[in-house]
């Protein structure tokens, strides 16, 4: 059996434009800790742990592990295998097989499940390794954290592109553009939408959001409103969009474990809106377009990636096992943080939704508390076009 000396790296779940930031950070952090013998990366996911298949950072260049912070999805591979309660055990022994002594699993609700799980089944079989769990999410649903690393790029991502879709829509107004986020039942990047209208030239029309039931009847007396008044239109709309009773509004096309394959939300909607009201409309989905993409990369999303990183690192050194590091908002303006250290069974699978108090009183758009919150972790102001009409 291998010197028990080794830190390893685990993600899990989908990427984001930050991800590599905190393997950065925890990585980084653990070469130049007196104490830390071998530095890993598991390949591919827990996968990587059970087939032994490690990246030994001690042997990357100082000029590769940089790029890092700048690079898109996962360095090392992610994956969402489901995993069974024997599971556990046979990964804890795996780990005190490889030398682990400290494990930090990186990323959204599921893996903090398995990494409270891992945690426990090491306690229960005896594997004296320590584990943190380093917070990763696009659709920003962990709970406890203000937001999880991941989350404020593509909520940039989405403001940016949706700015540039109402400037399109506004310079040809002849249709309703129906945009798709991700996100699934959070509706966090689908609301950050509505920073669009920093662009100076207005924002979406209406927001949609997994966090209320969707009328269609009501969906398409907004729409045709639009058309009344302004001859088009941009809706933004959640892939998770559910109508009264919980019913897909696009049919799910497959699910596995937790992975939900949402159907094309915008382009049913897009089709109601022209079989219902006779005019014309488009959709638009991103998709994985918006969930790493580097252009939008936010510095804050970074900054914090990267702390979140080291963060874990010095809790898990220190033997403060079973926690995930979190995110504490100080203070929104000027916008200050802390990061924490929460229990994991506070967190695992426990989604966070958008509050009542970010959605407004109609159920097709946010509140200014909800911009007010957002705006910061977007960083510097988005960019701003000129129009005469």
């Amino acid at each position: 059996m291998a010197t028990q000396d080794a830190l390893l790296v685990v993600h899990g779940g989908g990427p984001t434009a930050v991800i590599n930031a905190s393997l950065f950070g925890a990585v980084d952090e653990a070469l130049k800790t007196p104490g830390v013998g071998r530095v890993l990366g598991a390949l591919g996911g827990m996968g990587g742990i059970t087939d032994g298949t490690f990246v030994d950072f001690a042997q990357v260049s100082p000029e590769k592990l940089s790029l890092l912070p700048s690079s898109p999805s996962s360095a090392i591979g992610t994956s969402r295998k489901p995993l069974e309660a024997d599971d556990y055990r046979d990964l804890a022994h795996a780990l005190e097989r490889a030398g682990v002594r400290w494990l930090l699993p990186t990323g959204g609700n599921g893996t903090m499940n398995t990494c409270g799980e891992i945690w426990r089944a090491c306690q229960a079989e005896g594997v004296s390794i320590d584990v943190v769990g380093i917070p990763k999410t696009m659709d920003n649903d962990i709970a406890v954290t203000d937001h999880a690393p991941g989350y404020a790029s593509a909520a940039l991502y989405m403001a940016a592109s949706v700015s540039e879709v109402c400037c399109d829509v506004r310079g040809l107004p002849i249709h309703i553009v129906i945009v798709e986020a991700m996100g699934r039942n959070a509706g966090w990047v689908t609301a950050a939408s509505a920073l669009a209208d920093e662009s100076g030239t207005g924002g979406p029309d209406l927001i949609y959001l997994p966090e209320r039931e969707f009328d269609e009847h009501a969906f398409l007396d907004d729409c045709q409103r639009l058309i009344d008044e302004k001859g088009s239109g941009v809706v933004v709309v959640s892939e998770g969009l559910h109508k009264t009773g919980g019913g897909p509004v696009a049919p799910i096309l497959m699910q596995t474990g937790r992975s939900t394959y949402f159907g094309d939300v915008s382009a049913h909607l897009s089709r109601l809106v022209i079989s219902e009201l006779g005019y014309k409309s488009r959709s638009e989905k991103p998709g994985l377009l918006g969930r790493a993409s580097m252009p939008w990369q936010s510095t804050i999303d970074r900054n914090e990636a990267i702390e979140c990183g080291r963060e874990a690192v010095r809790a898990v050194l220190a033997g403060d096992s079973g926690k995930m590091v979190g995110i504490e908002r100080l203070s929104t303006s000027p916008y200050e943080v802390r990061y924490t250290r929460i229990p994991i069974e506070q967190v695992m699978l426990d989604e966070r939704t958008l509050p009542d108090a970010y959605i407004n009183e109609q159920g097709n758009g946010v509140t200014d508390e909800f911009r007010a919150w957002c705006r910061p972790l977007l960083g510097e102001p988005l960019r701003r076009f000129a129009s005469f009409v």
